[in-house]
């Protein structure tokens, strides 16, 4: 077979064989022993339970030694007692439980030192031998004290002293502690303690220590009996007291000491220390830090512990003993050693005729444990040859296995602290596939849910699933179906259209079976109409609707709820298929109710809340503020604790709602109140839990719906003591500002969290994923720590603990950081250019490698810009143009590009610090496209006969121009539409033989290759523009200038005589004549100055007298309204692009104003004359 087949054998015997009904595969890698399905199958012997491998016996009980296996043929037993075969048929005091190889020894009649020894059981059938490990049995001992005479002990104050126990040594060992004649344990504390040993140190001695009665008592926990040494009795004299002295120690001795420890075991390290005063006591370990989770003290930090050592704990531990007078330092020296143990234990395989397998014995240890195989219990070299089986170290290889040679092989790893045993089977079988999934099952499940179909099998060789449905094609693995290895098929999102027959066939060398499930998918359960809110009077109705959609094949059931319960037994409540109905409310009723639609499959739900008000309105009540809470005590006042309790004040018809309790911290914070807690407002009392190290004053206020009381006076000032933080700072991050950087940074801690004086941070960090050490340092009063010399962009766990001077905080929680980041070094390749069309391209290119990245990747830029125009010679490169496309996209679109032009094109990576190298610049053209519009089209000389169209070639000419095409036609005329195709050369045309007094409009537009651009438009009428023409040569001529001269020098002639006359002595009766007549052109002068009066806004558009008009009171107009003389002074009419006329209007604005002009500033000639009649 294919080492592709025994990889895929190995693999599955690994996770599992036995795959169970439902399809997933069980941990146990055995051979199924249903008796129905795979009834006859053999399987070698497995050792299920056996006795531990120390075993201390209680010699008052029956010996009872575990040996349980299975296997199939059942597997017998047989033991061996210290190396030898030993025979429990001829012991009547042995017996052996029916089916098993446990032993029960009947030691009633006989000492149990008989029996202690090495065993070991083995478990065979006809396919091999299972073997357990050998299990030493002793008996558990309570040995009596040694006699001995205790002197009494004669000290002087001060000095130190040690209490020796001495116990005896027991199996197990006892526990030891030291009590008085009354049996109650002496007191212990930094002063005085108790060694691991037993012994009593005194670090020094006081006058209260002397008694006749420090007793050490052993306790053996098997017999459960008490040994007492004899009382010991200690005098201690103040003639001669001794002095203050700096610290020694009295256990460890020396400087330094060594201790050897196993792992995954606990190690104990204690130091006692002599001085006066008394020494304190603490640890510290060189080179790093103290295990965090794994490490304690105790014995009033005289003793370290560590659980579960690990080699990385192995090391130097200083332990300092210090006092006001100095300080000793002792160096422990811990060596981890290792018993063997398991990296990876041998697994059973399960191999067919000419397979391979492979059996790993994977261990550790210190010293490097030795590896030993056995076969059926008996040494593998002494075992018979067998040419498919080869040992290298720690592994057996077996290849082109034959039917028969199944074995139950051991793998035994041993060194000098210890060994490990393992039991596993090869077994070589050849079977048929067998499905184990009941047939013609049916899944029902709902859509757009996920489908399993179950496929369990077994067989030998592993068979192959293969999935069919309806008896179509081979289902493959894909988006819509994933198959498992242990055969079951998974369906993502089940549609109605998946539903129907599968068939799973299972096949290896010796057959095929198969098996038909069914799938349902069924419509899901929807609420179409919820509940919705209702606010009725009391003893009305209320009805909530709750209508409902579901598969018709799934049979429904519908539940109310009252908030979260069951409604109540009541028959006001009336249940229907889609309703509930509440007849007579009454205020009990309001609450939130609930509809539940369940089926066999999903389940639907939906709720409304129903409020109850009554039936009519209340008189007025006032409604104000409660008054505040008086009288405020403080009452079982504790460390971290105190109860407050108040009276409360007068509710003014407003129930209280809560009470707000507030604290000022005089410490910290004076006269700065903080909120600390809210209490119902049916309490008159409330239990405040404290903080260490705050000066407490409180005070109440009472809330209700019109609002908050004013403030109760404070209550007496409460202190806490300080003590170690119970938190550390929040927000931890760890950020890199610069390549070789990270800013680790936190919240800084308020005065109330600090729990005590002397606040201080332990900032600690080390690589992720790295075997490196944690770095610490302490910093205070700062937010932040820069830890420099940081490689690029590499993740770091990070933490940030609180210390005072009093502890330190909790253990702090790790947070992941980032050194800081560096600019990408590497430029994209492989940059390609897709011209799409002349105005759109797709550029492509190589995403960079993420070694270069240098920090988190954001995305890429591209830069783009036309170098230059294909038709224009002189154009200049224009100004970059930049797109950004995000993540790691490798392709973007470039728009908007100007046709039959050539653009270069460079791409760049860019992440967090900035953007990185640009690629080598790419140049690309654009094909032509349409042009843009000419930038004018305008009428020239125009004639009678003829005129001149002229125009401008357009700025954006995106290609060669290949010429225009003008289009013109009379406006609300039905003559076609005439048209000229003209060069590209030609900026103008003359048109002739057009119909006079006709208005035409104008079209025209440019050419490429690539088709026509916009056309602009402009319109003209024949005989207005030539008439403009004429009236502009009439108004130029010098006849008509000399009349108009002459005309304004007589009017002048005429105001100056005018005025010389009414300048001489005399009145003339002139406003008699101007009242006698009546002339609305004449009016009175003002009588201060002798001037005319002004004229009126109505007079000044009077005609002169003797002037022509028309009854209508109107000029007429001697022109059409079309004419364009009206509206310009010249003969060139100039259009817009649309074809309107510029400043149509101007000219005729102006003359008008002139007329109102003359006849405001000057009287008419005939008038002045009137005046000197």
């Amino acid at each position: 077979m294919s080492t592709m087949n025994w990889k895929r054998r190995f693999t599955l015997c690994e996770c599992a064989v036995m795959v169970l009904l439902l399809g997933h595969m069980t941990s146990a890698l055995e051979v199924p022993l249903d008796s129905k399905v795979l009834e006859g199958l053999p399987q070698p012997p497995t050792i299920t339970h056996q006795s531990p491998k120390d075993y201390i016996i209680d010699p008052r009980e029956n010996i009872v030694i575990h040996c349980e296996a299975k296997g199939n043929p059942h597997p017998s037993f047989s033991w061996t007692r210290n190396g030898t075969h030993f025979d429990v048929e001829k012991d009547h005091k042995v017996i052996t439980r029916s089916n098993s190889g446990t032993l029960v020894i009947d030691i009633s009649e006989e000492k149990a030192e008989a029996y202690e020894g090495v065993y070991q059981c083995m478990a065979r059938n006809e396919h091999g031998t299972a073997v357990s490990n050998n299990i030493v049995i002793r008996q558990s001992k309570s040995p009596l004290w040694s006699k001995e005479r205790n002197e009494p002990i004669t000290v002087q104050v001060g000095v130190s002293l040690i209490l020796h126990c001495r116990p005896p040594a027991g199996l197990p060992p006892p526990i030891i502690f030291w009590m008085d004649n009354n049996f109650q344990r002496l007191p212990q504390n930094s002063r005085v303690s108790q060694a691991l040993n037993g012994d009593l140190y005194f670090s020094n001695v006081l006058a209260e220590d002397t008694r006749n009665d420090y007793i050490c008592y052993a306790r053996f926990p098997h017999t459960q009996t008490i040994q007492q040494k004899q009382p010991i009795t200690v005098n201690v004299l103040n003639d001669r007291p001794a002095g203050e002295r700096k610290p020694s120690f009295m256990y460890p001795s020396g400087d330094s000491s060594t201790v050897s420890v196993l792992r995954g075991e606990t190690l104990e390290l204690e130091c006692f220390a002599d001085g006066l005063p008394t020494p304190e006591i603490s640890w510290t370990k060189a080179n790093g830090d103290l295990p965090n989770d794994r490490f304690s003290f105790h014995n009033f930090q005289k003793t370290l512990k560590i659980t579960e050592v690990m080699e990385a704990d192995g090391g130097d531990y200083h332990c300092l003993a210090r006092n006001r007078l100095g300080n000793a330092q002792h160096i422990i020296t811990v060596v981890v050693k290792a018993a063997p143990f398991w990296i990876s234990a041998p697994r059973n395989l399960v191999l067919a005729p000419k397979e391979m397998g492979m059996l790993i014995c994977h261990v550790g240890g210190n010293p490097k444990p030795t590896i030993t195989w056995l076969v059926n219990g008996v040494p593998i070299e002494n075992s018979h040859k067998d040419p498919s089986r080869k040992i290298e170290d720690n592994t057996i290889i077996l290849s082109d296995v034959q039917t028969g040679s199944s074995a139950v092989y051991q793998c035994n790893a041993s060194n000098e602290f210890g060994y490990l045993l393992a039991n596993a089977f090869v077994n070589v079988l050849a079977e048929p596939p067998r499905v184990l999934t009941p047939p013609n099952y049916v899944y029902q499940v709902i859509s757009n849910r996920q489908a399993m179909l179950d496929c369990a099998s077994f067989g030998s060789p592993i068979p192959k699933i293969t999935w069919f449905k309806d008896g179509q094609t081979a289902i493959v693995n894909g988006d819509s179906y994933i198959l498992h290895e242990n055969g079951t098929l998974q369906i993502n999102v089940a549609q109605p259209l998946n539903s129907g027959k599968y068939t799973c066939v299972a096949t290896n060398s010796l057959g095929n079976r198969e098996n038909h499930v069914y799938l349902e998918v069924k419509e899901p359960t929807r609420i179409l109409k919820q509940p919705e809110y209702k606010k009725v009077q009391r003893s009305s109705k209320a009805v909530f609707e709750c209508k409902v959609k579901h598969d018709p094949t799934l049979i429904p059931t519908m539940t109310w709820l009252k908030d979260n319960g069951e409604l109540p037994d009541d028959e006001r409540f009336v249940v229907d298929s889609d309703s509930l109905t509440i007849n007579d409310v009454t205020q009990e009723d309001e609450g939130t109710y609930t509809c539940i639609m369940n089926t066999t499959l999903d389940q639907d739900s939906a709720s409304a809340t129903l409020t109850v008000v009554e039936a009519t309105a209340a008189p007025p009540i006032i409604y104000e503020r409660p008054d505040p809470p008086r009288d405020l005590e403080l009452t079982d006042q504790k460390e971290r604790s105190v109860q407050l309790t108040w009276t409360p004040g007068d509710e003014h018809n407003s129930p209280v709602q809560s009470f707000l309790i507030q604290y000022e911290d005089s410490l910290h914070e004076q006269d700065v109140w903080n909120n600390m807690t809210e209490v119902p407002g049916t309490s008159t009392t409330a239990h405040l839990d404290l903080s260490p190290y705050v000066y407490y004053s409180f005070r109440v206020l009472a809330l209700n719906d019109v609002g908050l009381s004013e403030a109760s006076i404070p209550s007496n000032q409460y202190r806490t003591n300080p003590a170690s933080p119970d938190e550390n700072p929040s927000d931890v991050e760890g950020t890199g500002t610069e390549p070789d950087n990270m800013v680790i940074s936190w919240n800084e801690m308020t005065g109330l969290q600090s729990n005590g004086p002397g606040l201080q941070y332990k900032v600690s960090w080390r690589q992720k994923d790295t075997d490196e050490d944690w770095m610490s340092i302490i910093v205070a009063n700062v937010s932040e720590y820069v830890v420099t010399g940081t490689p690029t962009f590499v993740p770091y766990e990070v933490t940030v603990q609180a210390i005072n001077d009093y502890g330190s905080g909790p253990k702090p929680e790790v947070v992941l950081g980032y050194s800081g980041e560096d600019r990408p070094t590497m430029a994209p390749e492989s940059v390609k250019v897709l011209v799409q069309n002349s105005t759109v391209a797709e550029v492509h290119w190589e995403p960079i490698p993420p070694s270069t990245v240098k920090g988190k990747m954001l995305g890429y830029k591209v830069s783009y810009w036309k170098e230059k125009s294909l038709q224009k010679e002189d154009s200049k490169p224009e100004k970059p143009q930049e797109l950004t496309f995000s993540g790691n996209e490798t392709e973007g679109r470039l728009p908007d590009l100007q046709p039959y032009s050539q653009y270069s094109i460079n791409v760049r990576a860019f992440n967090g610090k900035g953007d990185g190298p640009p690629s080598t610049n790419q140049k690309f053209e654009t094909p032509e496209g349409v042009p843009g519009p000419p930038t004018f089209l305008r009428i020239t000389n125009p004639n009678l006969e003829s005129f001149t169209v002229e125009w401008g070639p357009p700025v954006d000419d995106n290609g060669r121009i290949t010429g225009y095409i003008l289009k013109y036609q009379p406006i609300n005329n039905t003559e076609e539409l005439k048209e000229m195709t003209l060069l590209a050369n030609e900026t103008s045309v003359i048109l002739e033989n057009l119909k006079y007094s006709t208005r035409y409009k104008f079209y025209l537009n440019a050419m490429t290759i690539k088709g026509s651009g916009p056309i602009v438009t402009t319109a003209i009428t024949i005989m207005d523009e030539a008439m403009t023409s004429r009236q502009v040569d009439i108004a130029t001529q010098g006849w008509f200038i000399g009349l108009m001269c002459a005309i304004a020098l007589l009017i002048l002639v005429l105001l100056i005589v005018c005025f010389i006359k009414r300048n001489k002595g005399g009145k003339y009766p002139v406003k008699e004549k101007e009242e006698a007549h009546q002339d609305p052109e004449i009016q009175p002068m003002k009588e201060d100055d002798g001037t005319f009066g002004e004229y009126s806004d109505t007079e000044d558009h009077k005609p002169l007298k003797g002037s022509r008009t028309p009854s209508n009171g109107t000029v007429k107009k001697d022109d059409s309204d079309d004419s364009l003389v009206d509206y310009g002074e010249g003969g060139d009419g100039q259009f817009n692009e649309d074809g309107s006329f510029i400043g149509q209007y101007s000219g005729k604005k102006e003359k008008d104003t002139a007329e109102g002009n003359e006849s405001s500033e000057a009287p008419s000639p005939v008038n002045a004359m009137n005046s000197f009649v």
